[in-house]
């Protein structure tokens, strides 16, 4: 009985884990690198029929080029609200309305903003380590409930090892990422 409940908590930890690294990798593709990227507009709402509607459920949004996204609403009299949303996310992109379809320029990026993008990404990186620190305690707590309750030690330290083995992996997969990411954003 003791042993599900072990193999229960490793691959609650890991399950968990794996989610920590989803969210940092779906927070990185927010995070621009110079190159436009559609995923650089989601998370922003348009009011839409008295609804908040993610942007690209209210229009088609394209890469033009290396630079450029274009956002064309299914609706002409969306491009205001569209526009609107835009520059309350403040993604440091001012949005050019020409009537028929909304063009976002992204400007070259400096040095500096470079440097500011990737203590951006830094710190979610750090955020996804906590995360999985966090995970790993917990199972360790559970484990050592479970070795109250009758869990040889052997078993308990056998099991406390994995999951600090799961944690290193997973603490490495962070460094990969944010590793690739600087890269990324470095590539001028």
């Amino acid at each position: 009985m003791q042993t599900e409940e072990l193999e229960l908590v490793i691959d609650d930890a890991e399950s968990s884990m794996q989610k920590a690294i989803t969210h940092l990798e779906s927070e990185l593709t927010k995070i621009r690198a110079g190159k436009a990227n559609p995923t650089m507009v989601d998370g922003i709402f348009v009011e839409y029929y008295g609804n908040p509607t993610p942007i690209t459920q209210v229009s088609n949004v394209t890469i033009l080029d290396a630079r450029t996204i274009s956002i064309q609403p299914w609706e002409k009299n969306m491009l205001q609200a569209i526009e609107r949303a835009i520059l309350q996310a403040n993604i440091g992109i001012t949005p050019q309305n020409d009537g028929n379809q909304i063009r976002l320029f992204l400007p070259p990026l400096t040095e500096e903003r470079r440097k500011e993008l990737f203590k951006k990404a830094s710190a979610e990186g750090e955020h996804s380590k906590v995360a999985i620190r966090n995970i790993r305690r917990d199972a360790i707590e559970e484990i050592k409930k479970l070795q109250k309750d009758g869990l040889s030690k052997d078993v308990a330290a056998d099991a406390e090892n994995s999951i600090q083995e799961t944690t290193n992996r997973y603490i490495a997969l962070v460094d990969k990422h944010l590793a690739a990411k600087e890269k990324e954003m470095m590539a001028v």
